[in-house]
């Protein structure tokens, strides 16, 4: 099962160097279906399998200059707060009980997940477009950090989100990024949101450890060799794959 766990985390950190998507929105299922984990425990395990593998992928965009650490702040100032506050809820039991709600939760993501990725040309120019003719710039900080609040309390609650979701609402705003910088801004961000939400799964004793550190023997590597791998992948085969995935299991988790 450790050899398994490591070529499914490599396959994963090859997919998330090159596209910023995948370490939530594959893995949680993966583990739900493959690994046979309660959901709590995918979720909690699957933030840390997301915080450690894109450590090695942050420094790799950032030395090649592919990160906005203004974006990067912004998000943070939103997202790390809402975490907490997700996260203190879970423990207080003011959600109610967490495993209807996490699967909820996962559910709507991986669906919203799929959608970002399969319709961005569709929807994205346009929405960018009327966003930008009807705000005025000092609205967009303010919006970016009202998505990082969002993207926390999603994340806390699904590991799913940071990735598609994230990166397609961060080109809505920042459409100026360009698509080298988006990943790598994406991933920046990504870090410590999940090991921030990764933190509070573990306090409630949702992480299995020993799947964690299978999974990291092969991400790691992957990451690295994805991140160069950006250019030479062809994109709408990997959009179209991916995001047919993501729609299969959301509605099994739903349904």
């Amino acid at each position: 099962m450790s050899f398994s766990a490591t070529v499914f985390g490599l396959i994963a950190g090859l997919l998330i160097g090159c596209t910023g998507v995948g370490a939530g929105s594959l893995m949680t299922p993966l583990l739900l279906t493959v690994f046979g984990l309660s959901l709590p425990v995918a979720v909690g395990t699957d933030l840390w399998f997301a915080a450690l593998t894109k450590v090695s992928g942050a420094i790799a965009h950032a030395r090649q200059g592919h990160v906005d650490q203004r974006i990067v702040g912004l998000l943070l100032a939103g997202s790390l707060p809402a975490t907490a506050a997700t996260t203190l809820l879970m423990r207080r039991g003011a959600l109610g009980e967490s495993g209807p709600l996490l699967s909820l939760a996962l559910g709507v993501a991986l669906l919203l997940t799929a959608a970002m990725v399969a319709l961005r040309g569709a929807w994205q120019p346009a929405a960018q477009a009327a966003i930008h003719r009807r705000l005025p710039a000092a609205a967009i900080p303010p919006l970016t950090i009202a998505l990082g609040a969002a993207l926390g309390a999603l994340v806390t609650l699904s590991s799913v989100g940071v990735g598609a979701i994230g990166a397609s609402l961060i080109l809505l705003l920042h459409p100026a990024l360009s698509s080298r910088r988006l990943v790598g801004t994406d991933i920046a961000h990504a870090v410590p949101l999940t090991l921030a939400a990764g933190i509070g799964h573990a306090t409630l004793g949702h992480v299995d450890w020993p799947l964690v550190a299978a999974l990291l023997a092969g991400s790691i590597p992957g990451i690295w060799m994805g991140a160069r791998l950006t250019r030479r992948l062809p994109e709408r085969f990997t959009r179209t794959l991916l995001s047919a995935t993501l729609m299969v299991a959301g509605l099994r988790i739903i349904a």
